[in-house]
């Protein structure tokens, strides 16, 4: 229980401050300052804005159906937290003689877990496309479903390759199959020694259309649908979809981490005890910050594409592609074996 509540307050906590990242990154890019007005360098905007969220009138408009209306928002928010529960954030640590896991619960199928799981959270944004009965919600509902159908398909193509290289579904076993380095300095990572760069390549383009992010936003589009899916949405419930959009990013990030980047391998420094007790956990902090850097990096120097474009990419190029890179892992794999 413990576990749980410091990983969804950490969880949470990261949502809100990647948010602040996010605006003071685009607004440098844009050569504009950010959040400068709460607290030093606006560091407390994310405290203001929930407040904002808290405050706010809520809104039901009379001709939505109410149920599905309320439940969206929820089925979206709870996916979004649950997939953390299966991902180990470094090694264990000695706390009062135990040795206690930098995780909530270790599965050997871990993986599975965090695709099903999130698998369920779209159902939640065509729910709100189509229980707001209106016209550019459901427009927004029904490019989300195709747009994360089809792509969810090029994402788990991609992992399969990490799966045959590490021959495990188990996060941790994952991580452990990537420990060492080859030729005595590069490090056994499945995007190099795995050969699963283009692997990561077809994952990295994959989670952005997952999370609906520049430049695959198509269900959002706003000088097209307004706000797509959550244009009838207000108060906490709209804050409930942004809080799930951002926790997804970090779950992305993290998976990414642990199947590709090595998860909490790094180089060794030398120094006391709890140093070397919590540095790999600050190697997978920093890895997945790169990779939520490259998402704001690319979300202020990309623009969006068209739907056609968007779909064309997902089946007549990833989707070739991630069945291309799966048949010459497995060819890689048998002639080493």
């Amino acid at each position: 229980m413990i576990k749980i509540v410091l990983v969804l307050f950490v969880l949470l906590t990261s949502v809100a401050y990647t948010v602040w990242l996010e605006r003071k990154v685009v607004g440098h890019m844009q050569n504009r300052w950010g959040p400068t007005r709460v607290g030093p360098f606006g560091l407390l905007q994310p405290m203001a804005d929930g407040i904002k969220f808290l405050l706010k009138e809520d809104l039901t408009p009379p001709h939505v159906y109410r149920p599905l209306f309320i439940a969206a928002p929820m089925i979206a928010v709870i996916c979004a937290l649950t997939s953390i529960a299966v991902v180990p954030f470094g090694t264990a640590l000695p706390i009062f003689g135990y040795s206690i896991p930098l995780q909530i619960t270790d599965v050997n199928i871990g993986l599975l877990v965090v695709l099903g799981v999130t698998s369920i959270g779209v159902y939640g944004v065509a729910l709100a496309g189509w229980s707001s009965n209106n016209k550019y919600s459901l427009l927004g509902g029904l490019r989300a479903s195709a747009q994360m159908v089809s792509y969810e398909i090029c994402l788990g193509l991609s992992l399969v390759g990490v799966l045959i290289v590490s021959g495990s579904f188990s996060l941790n076993e994952i991580v452990q199959s990537q420990a060492g380095r080859f030729w005595g300095f590069i490090p056994k990572w499945n995007i190099f020694y795995g050969g699963q760069f283009v692997a990561f390549f077809i994952y990295l383009m994959a989670a952005y259309a997952e999370t609906n992010r520049i430049p695959f936003d198509l269900p959002e589009a706003e000088t097209e649908l307004v706000a797509g899916y959550h244009t009838e949405y207000s108060a906490m419930k709209f804050a409930m979809f942004f809080m799930a959009e951002y926790a997804n990013m970090i779950t992305v990030a993290c998976v990414a981490t642990l199947l590709f980047l090595g998860g909490w391998s790094g180089p060794r420094i030398p120094g006391p005890p709890l140093f070397q007790a919590v540095l790999p956990t600050f190697w997978f902090v920093a890895k997945v910050f790169v990779f939520l850097f490259i998402y704001i990096w690319v979300r202020g120097t990309l623009p969006r594409f068209r739907y056609d474009q968007l779909m064309a990419f997902g089946w007549k190029f990833l989707f070739p592609l991630a069945i291309a890179n799966l048949v010459v892992t497995a060819l890689i794999v048998a002639y080493r074996s």
